[in-house]
């Protein structure tokens, strides 16, 4: 975030490469700025003394109990569906077998990776999460936070700080959320709110189990070497009685088959700015959508691209779905805006356009539940199947740019 005084850098300590797991300390741990400067511009948490503004209106996440489905009467005016699918073995979350049954029986982890700077590429776990979302923090820039339930990973990262967005993750999914500080406008707020118990920041202990990859000790700065693992999570919340309960999901749609449509779907290139832009490439024989990744600033000349690489498993980032969601962008007051500071609204409905198998799809996004994932639906009403895999969300602004042709489309993210 912008701003023109001296920071203040917290350096948090971190402990690495131990098998037994500190009791002491809770989830929600000690605040700190992350300062960041990716090539002429700057991201930051700097320190500010107002007041948090609320950005959400919602419900107090509860669980749903297994058995109940949500009835026709309180989707949104238009949406024929008569119920959702029952919940099984399968991951609600990928319409897949999980790599360990009993992973099911826990509450997921929604945790913050980092896109930039360039040169703390490849990014470590993208592959192996359920859902991942993409969306605008500040100065040009992207960032991810990605659903972790049915999948491990020893590294997840670079973990860096949170924005308000991430409460929509945390209560769609009922999720631990991951971060490594955050501004203090955002801080401040998630603090005083319902799902604080569920916040998980660095500590001096070892739990949480952050840590970080040797080999970018000498080359790469602290905050960005910062690296989670969800397995080792699983005994620092049995140690410190948290709550680690597995909660009603809604199970989503999936289907193998191909759906029918007329706008094949083949290419999708999202321009966020000229710092941060990418595209999605489909394989027909593999069913997945491969993630290319921009390695240069167009003020420096043409687009260039490489494949996003997972540093855990050594693939191409890609998904089975890539969703693009049209969400409004505002800021709550001057003050924020100056520093980009948004308030991303990812509740009610909007425009959404679904990629899977080559095929393009009209669609319109609902968050029907405040504790629940979206609902994709065609322009007509009818849910829409998923194939069964990783799906990826870009969320762009609800005023930005989209244009088709030839299977190839284009969406140019607008801010306010």
């Amino acid at each position: 975030m912008r701003f023109t005084y001296n920071m203040i850098l917290i350096v948090a300590l971190f402990l690495s490469g131990c098998n037994e797991l500190a009791d002491e300390v809770s989830a929600e741990g000690i605040p700190s700025p992350t300062p960041f400067q990716p090539q002429g511009s700057s991201e930051s948490d700097p320190l500010y003394s107002a007041p948090a503004p609320t950005p959400l209106n919602l419900p107090t996440a509860t669980s749903i109990p297994t058995e109940v489905v949500i009835l026709p009467e309180s989707l949104p005016a238009g949406v024929d569906v008569t119920s959702f699918p029952v919940s099984g073995a399968l991951n609600p979350l990928t319409g897949l077998p999980p790599s360990d049954p009993s992973l099911l029986n826990r509450r997921p982890m929604a945790i913050k990776v980092a896109n930039y700077p360039r040169y703390m590429r490849p990014q470590s776990g993208l592959t192996l999460a359920d859902q991942v979302f993409e969306y605008y923090i500040e100065d040009g820039l992207t960032r991810f936070i990605a659903v972790f339930y049915g999948n491990d990973s020893e590294w997840v990262g670079p973990v860096r700080s949170g924005r308000y967005f991430d409460e929509h993750i945390q209560r769609m999914y009922q999720a631990y959320l991951v971060f490594k500080f955050a501004d203090p406008r955002e801080l401040n707020y998630f603090r005083a709110s319902d799902f604080a118990r569920f916040l998980v920041t660095p500590t001096n202990g070892l739990c949480p189990p952050f840590h970080f990859l040797a080999e970018r000790i000498d080359t790469v700065e602290e905050y960005n070497n910062s690296y989670f693992d969800t397995v080792r999570w699983k005994d620092c919340v049995a140690n410190n009685g948290m709550d680690n309960s597995r909660p009603y999901i809604r199970n989503g749609y999936y289907s193998d088959p191909a759906p029918a449509g007329d706008l094949p779907g083949t290419k999708i290139n999202t321009y966020y700015s000229v710092d941060s832009y990418h595209y999605w490439e489909y394989n027909p024989d593999l069913h997945l959508y491969y993630r290319y990744q921009e390695i240069n600033d167009t003020r420096d000349g043409e687009e260039e691209y490489a494949p996003l690489v997972d540093r855990v498993t050594g693939a191409q980032v890609s998904a089975s779905n890539v969703i693009v969601l049209f969400a409004t962008h505002t800021f709550a007051n001057p003050y924020d805006q100056e520093d980009e500071v948004y308030q991303i609204d990812l509740t009610g409905s909007g425009e959404a356009y679904v990629f899977r198998d080559g095929v393009g799809i009209l669609a319109r996004w609902y968050r029907t539940n405040a504790d629940q994932p979206l609902l994709l639906t065609t322009l007509g009403g009818s849910p829409i199947y998923m194939r069964p895999g990783i799906t990826f969300y870009e969320v762009i602004g609800s005023r930005s740019y989209a244009d088709q042709g030839e299977g190839e489309w284009s969406f140019r993210h607008d801010s306010p």
